[in-house]
């Protein structure tokens, strides 16, 4: 996808097209592009949180996902949880 269409996208979203913004959470989950899903969380999407507390779960992004749980989201606090509790298991 050319950045005008990813531009074409935004702009979509923006105005309120679902469908786009359903388009660019797929896109930046597939590239790791936690800036954009990032900023369709800020915009109001729980898909783009939940890739979010995926994608930052599987990298072990601590900050990410202590930021996301400080905004109230359960998922990302029970993620912080998983990743403490593996980090003790390998210190045993």
């Amino acid at each position: 996808m050319t950045d005008p269409d990813v531009s074409n996208l935004r702009r979509r979203a923006a105005n309120g097209d679902t469908e786009a913004v359903d388009e660019l959470v797929q896109l930046a989950s597939e590239h790791g592009d936690m800036a954009e899903l990032r900023r369709l969380a800020d915009a109001g999407s729980s898909d783009a949180v939940d890739e979010l507390v995926q994608l930052a779960g599987e990298r072990g992004d601590t900050a990410e996902l202590r930021r996301l749980a400080d905004q109230g989201n359960r998922d990302a606090a029970d993620m912080l949880t998983e990743l403490a509790d593996e980090a003790g298991d390998n210190h045993e």
